[in-house]
Formats: structure tokens, C-alpha cells, sequence
């Protein structure tokens, strides 16, 4: 059986700072689609039960331990631990502009979460996340040739 290549890949993660581990998740599944799959075009978007993560400084509270980053320096050829970030703030804006994947969440639950007043404000969002209005949302869900979800 031929797996279809993947030149779309849409990640979702709708869970929030209670699953630390689906955050972590998302960001290496990123990377290695991007640098180890050569998959063109990679997003992280925060749906609805994860728009909290967008939300300024957040992602950053999630860090990375020594251990940690032995353990997943590990997995990769070439890959020193003194090279990861030391949290996933570090590590959103790494895998945004050096490995040019998108990341984005649900802006309209930015409004129902209470960390903006209309779908346009960006004052307390990381300044790496783009808020999507659901019309675009719901483009990126139906054009990804696969989704993953966190």
C-alpha cells in the first residue's frame, strides 16, 4: 500500500495548559515534519479548548529540563541539548521563523475565553500566533491533506 505524500499537514491542538504533553507534542511533530518529511506546508492551530495557549505568556510557563532535552536531543542526528530552547515559547518562535511553520488559533475564542474584545485585537496574543476568523479556520481544516489532532 502507497501512502499518499503529505504536502499539507494541519495540526490541531484543542487542549490547553492542563496537557502540557499535547503542547510539547505538537511543536516536535512540527519540526519533524517540516526538516524530516520535507512536508511544504506545516500549521499549529489552537482550536477551541486551546486557544489559552495563544494567549501571552502562557507558553512560555511550559520549560524544558536538561533531562528532557538530553531525551529528545537524542532522537535527533546531530542535535545537541544545549541547542533546544528552554520553553515552548522559545520553541513556537523557533519552528515559526527558522523552520517556517504557521501557527495559529480561533480568534473567535480569544473573544469567549476573555483574553480579547473582538477577533481583530491582538494585545494579548503571542505576537507569533496569527488569530483566524472561523471562515479561514474551516479553509485550512478542508484543504489540509492531513489532519493531526493534540
Amino acid at each position: 500500500m502507497k501512502i499518499k505524500k503529505i504536502e499539507k499537514l494541519l495540526i490541531i491542538v484543542n487542549s490547553g495548559m492542563d496537557k502540557p504533553y499535547n503542547q510539547y507534542a505538537s511543536y516536535a511533530t512540527a519540526f519533524t515534519a517540516k526538516k524530516i518529511h520535507n512536508i511544504s506546508d506545516v500549521m499549529v492551530f489552537y482550536g477551541p479548548q486551546g486557544v489559552e495557549v495563544a494567549k501571552r505568556g502562557n507558553l512560555a510557563k511550559l520549560t524544558f529540563s536538561d533531562n528532557v532535552k538530553e531525551l529528545i536531543a537524542g532522537q535527533f542526528e546531530g542535535l545537541n541539548p544545549s541547542e533546544l530552547p528552554d520553553n515552548l515559547e522559545q520553541m513556537a518562535r523557533f519552528v515559526k521563523d527558522a523552520v517556517d511553520v504557521k501557527v495559529g488559533s480561533c480568534a473567535t475564542f480569544h473573544v469567549i475565553d476573555g483574553f480579547a474584545t473582538s477577533v481583530e485585537d491582538t494585545s494579548d496574543i503571542e505576537d507569533f500566533i496569527m488569530p483566524m476568523k472561523i471562515p479561514d479556520a474551516v479553509e485550512a481544516e478542508l484543504s489540509a491533506d492531513k489532519i493531526l489532532y493534540f
